[in-house]
Order: structure tokens, then sequence, then C-alpha cells
């Protein structure tokens, strides 16, 4: 990227700026949550500043406006997503709300013995409501492996597929090791058994152009907060067929078309799923995140991220006692690691001694820990707006770390 777009973009999160313990920052924790830039928090401040009322339920010119604004968000879903209605977006909490819908909505279309397949790599938030879905409903849980690269085996996976296999639920991107999944395969291999597939994109949604259209992805769930979008705001994208089958979850207002003390007729989709007041300024801001993003380009930000990886994971395998956990020949943004004698969570402390953010402990994959037979790793985490020089950074302060451990 060209030093003079980069210098920019750095200009728009005003946070970098900050100094910790006397040191400029360096943020390589976006894994985690990314930053948000001015032009997302000033349209959510707006909101609440000059246009501050509920949805769908006022003809006042306030209520209508806030209307407009928040449905407009979801045709910016759908033209990010390449989808292919603006109904099929829902609003949710986040990623893991829009999981644990799925899980109990078209869950409850489950039967005993019925089958859910998932991954060893997933993070925990696609993992646990398929186990609480399996205490309530006795289905059944079948876990796809990964080799010591962290690549998903899909013959495997293939293999685990049985006429009683209702469901194929994968992350997109491991937010442990940065593995890209093949989801273009995933789909072939489910589609050809007639099971439709969910996609956990929490990772990938900031850092790999999705096509939903063209890969064919029946549910893909992501949070606004991996994209330069507030906390507690999140998509379920879903194909309108399998949708129009699914009962909705929660019950009370604007998910109604009519109600009597007999009978409850629900409203058309999406609406039936998103009762009661959303986070209205969260899902505008997710909109204006969404417009950043345009306005550099998806595809600047994947080759400009890729070159970071290369020059991170290069610069770090030469670092002595250092390990990369995580080793797919396709990956993005995500450089996992352990060094001899040292653990993760001393590496993450001495590193914000200089001022240098990462992420230490099993990252809610507890499973990928167990795999590679360790308690933790230090993750560092890259987004658009890191540079080759926080990469120099980090390698310094792991020197640093051993130094101490000497």
């Amino acid at each position: 990227m060209d030093s003079n777009i980069l210098a920019k973009i750095r200009e728009d999160f005003p946070i970098l700026e900050t100094e910790i313990n006397g040191y400029p920052l360096v943020y390589l924790d976006n894994a985690a949550t990314t930053l948000k830039p001015k032009y997302v928090i000033d349209r959510l401040s707006k909101h609440y500043l000059y246009e501050t009322s509920n949805i769908h339920r006022g003809v006042h010119f306030l209520s209508q406006q806030a209307t407009t604004y928040f449905e407009e968000v979801r045709d910016k879903v759908k033209n990010y997503l390449h989808g292919n209605s603006t109904w099929e977006t829902i609003f949710t909490k986040g990623t893991t709300g829009a999981i644990n819908f799925v899980a109990q909505s078209f869950g409850s279309l489950l039967e005993s013995g019925d089958e859910v397949i998932i991954s060893q790599m997933e993070h925990h938030s696609n993992i646990v409501p398929w186990q609480m879905l399996r205490d309530r409903k006795s289905i059944v849980l079948k876990v796809a492996q990964m080799d010591e690269r962290g690549v998903l085996d899909l013959e495997h996976l293939e293999s685990l597929i049985t006429e009683k296999t209702k469901l194929v639920s994968i992350t997109y991107l491991s937010n442990a090791l940065g593995t890209i999944n093949p989801v273009d395969k995933i789909v072939e291999i489910a589609h050809s058994k007639n099971i439709p597939v969910l996609i956990d994109a929490a990772q990938a949604i900031a850092h790999i152009t999705i096509d939903v259209k063209k890969l064919d992805i029946d549910f893909i769930a992501f949070s606004a907060h991996k994209m330069f979008g507030p906390t507690g705001v999140g998509v379920l994208y879903a194909k309108k067929q399998l949708l129009e089958k699914m009962p909705p979850i929660d019950g009370g207002g604007d998910m109604i078309a009519s109600v009597r003390f007999d009978k409850t007729i629900y409203n058309t989709i999406p609406y039936r799923f998103e009762a009661g007041t959303p986070d209205i300024a969260g899902v505008i801001a997710l909109g204006a995140a969404i417009d950043y993003i345009n306005s550099i380009g998806l595809k600047n930000i994947e080759e400009y991220e890729h070159e970071l990886l290369q020059y991170g994971t290069q610069k770090l395998s030469e670092i002595k006692n250092l390990r990369v956990v995580g080793t797919s020949p396709d990956k993005s943004s995500v450089i996992s690691f352990v060094l001899n004698g040292i653990h993760p969570h001393d590496v993450g402390s001495l590193l914000d001694s200089k001022g240098i953010a990462v992420r230490t402990g099993h990252h809610c994959a507890q499973p990928v820990m167990e795999f590679f037979k360790i308690p933790a790793t230090t993750r560092a985490s890259i987004s658009f707006y890191n540079t080759k020089t926080d990469i120099d950074r980090l390698v310094d302060g792991i020197l640093y770390v051993q130094s101490i451990f000497e």
C-alpha cells in the first residue's frame, strides 16, 4: 500500500495516537476486535445527537428517517456479501447471537439422532450452541479433523456425512490459526447430499471478499465489531427458503403482524426474527463501517494484509525458539506462536510494557490448543492500518521477552 494512503488511513483511527507506558501503541489484537475509524464513531454519535427515534412504528419525521437509515443497511450488507435479497439480512447481537439463533430456530426442526458437523478449529461460539442443542434434542455432534498445519481434512469431513446429517457449520477463517477454509469445496460436498451449510465469518468478514451467491452459502454469520463497527451488533444472512421454514425464537414487538389472546400471526421475513427495539444506532454505524471499507476497497485491503502476513511470518520464523502455530498455505491476518519455556501470558504482559497489544490464551478455541498439546498461544492479528514497523516492533518486543528469561 502506498505510504501516503497508509498514513491517511492511520489518521482515521485516533486511538493509534495513544501511548502505552511511554511507547506508541502497536495494536495487533484485531482478531479480538478491530479499531473504529472516526467516520464510524461520528455516524454513531450523529444518530444519538440528531436522529434519535424508534423505528418501524412512528409516522413522524424522526421515526421515518431512522427507519430509512436502518433499513438501508440491509441493502449494504447484501451488496457487501454479493447476496440475492435485502430481506435475507437479519440483525443480531453478533456472530455468537447469529449462530445461537440458527441452533435454536433451525435446530428446533431437527429430531433425535439427526447430525450436525463442525470442525476441530471452531471458536467456542460454533461449538457450544450445538452442544446445547445436543443436550436438548439428542442430536449427534460430529467433528471434522484437521492436520498439524491447521488444514481441514475434507476427506474426513465428507466421511462423516450420513443420511442423518442436517447441517455443516464451519468457520471461514480460524481465529486461532489464521487458516482460510475452502468454503467452496465444503459447500459443494454438503450440497451434493442436500445438506445446508452455516459459515462463521466473524474473522473473515473484514479480510476476505465473500460472494455468498457464487459460493451458494446457506447461512453466514458475522459481527460488526470485527469490521470496524460497534460491538453488540451482528448479522445472519440466510437463504429465504430456509428462513421461511424456521420459527422465531423471541417474541414481542415488531415481530408480529397481529396479536390476539387466542392467536398471534408473525410478521414477514426478516422482521419476525427481530423482536423488540434493536440497536438502531449500532446497525446504522455498521452501515458506515461497510461504507468505510468500500471506500478503501476490500481487494486493496486483502493484498496489503497478505503482504504484512508474509512479512510478519518470515520475521517471526527467524526468531530462535519461536514456533508458529498454524502453518496452512492458505492463511490470513493471524500469526499465533509459542516461545519455548515462556508462558504466553508472560509474553503478552511484557509486550504490553512496550506498548504492543497482542492476545494471549486459548482464544475461545480450547480444542485447538488441545490438538496442538499446548495450553495457549500468543496471537498477533493484523489489519490494514498496521505497518511493517509494527511488525518490527513486535519482533524487538519478543527478543526483549526472551532476554528477560535468559
